[in-house]
C-alpha cells in the first residue's frame, strides 16, 4: 500500500515535527484497520493524535489491534504511552516533576504550588518552538506576576544550546532540562511526542488546559487570573 509504506518511510527516518507528514487524518486512521495484525501501526496510532493527542482516541484504536501487536515490545510500550497520556489528560492532578534548572540546581513544579503554571515542552533545535517563543514572551510580560508562572521544560541534549536559546530569545521565566532528549523523564511521563506543546496547571494542580495559545491562551488567563 503506497500510503502505508510514504508513512513508514517518513516514521524511520525519526521526523521529530509531527506536522511533517501530510497525511490525512482519516486516511492514517484506515491504514491503522486495515493492518491491525502490524506493529507498525502502533506508530500510525501515535499520528493519528498529531500535537493534541486525545486518550479515547487512540486508545480505541490500539484497542483493535492484534492481541500479538499489544503483547509485542512496542505494543507494551505503547501502552504505557497511553497511560501517561490518560494521566496527563484535562481534569487530571498534573503528576510531579523534578529536574535542574539553568543554574544546575534541583527544582520540582510542585514548588509554583498556589500558582497557574504553564508547562511549556520545548527544544532549542525546535523551529516551531523558536517562532512560538515571540508571543510567548509578550503573553508572560502580560501575565506575570504572583499567581502565574512559566516552567519552561527542554527536550535537549546539551546544555549549551539549552541556555543560549533561553538567553537570546528573553525567556525570562523559570526553566528546567535533564538533557535527556526525547528520553526525558517529563516527556514521559506528561506523554509529550512532538514540541512545542504546553499544558496548564491551577493553583490545585490540576491540568485545565492541553495545548492552548495565541488568543486562545490569553483569553483564558485573563478569565483566571482577573
Amino acid at each position: 500500500m503506497k500510503i502505508f509504506s510514504t508513512i513508514l518511510i517518513a516514521l524511520f527516518l525519526g521526523l521529530a515535527n509531527l506536522t511533517h507528514a501530510q497525511t490525512d487524518k482519516q486516511a492514517l486512521i484506515d491504514q491503522v484497520l486495515s493492518n491491525t495484525d502490524k506493529v507498525e501501526s502502533l506508530r500510525l496510532i501515535q499520528r493519528v493524535g498529531g500535537y493534541n493527542p486525545d486518550y479515547q482516541e487512540l486508545n480505541t484504536l490500539f484497542k483493535q489491534m492484534d492481541r500479538k501487536v499489544k503483547k509485542s515490545t512496542d505494543g507494551k510500550i505503547f501502552a504505557r504511552y497511553l497511560k501517561a497520556l490518560k494521566a496527563s489528560s484535562v481534569g487530571q492532578k498534573a503528576p510531579g516533576i523534578t529536574q535542574f534548572d539553568s543554574d544546575g540546581l534541583p527544582y520540582s513544579l510542585s514548588d509554583l504550588k498556589g500558582k497557574y503554571v504553564l508547562l511549556d515542552f520545548w527544544a532549542s533545535w525546535c523551529s516551531d518552538c523558536k517562532k512560538a517563543h515571540p508571543e510567548l514572551v509578550e503573553i508572560y510580560n502580560d501575565f506575570k506576576g504572583p499567581n502565574f508562572e512559566i516552567l519552561g521544560i527542554s527536550l535537549d541534549k546539551e546544555r549549551a544550546p539549552w541556555i543560549k536559546e533561553i538567553e537570546e530569545g528573553n525567556l525570562d521565566w523559570k526553566h528546567i532540562s535533564d538533557l535527556q532528549g526525547w528520553n526525558s523523564s517529563a516527556s514521559q511521563i506528561y506523554a509529550v511526542k512532538a514540541v512545542p506543546q504546553n499544558i496548564l496547571v491551577d493553583p490545585e494542580g490540576k491540568i485545565i488546559a492541553r495545548n492552548i495559545y495565541g488568543a486562545e491562551l490569553s483569553a483564558l488567563l485573563k478569565e483566571v487570573l482577573y
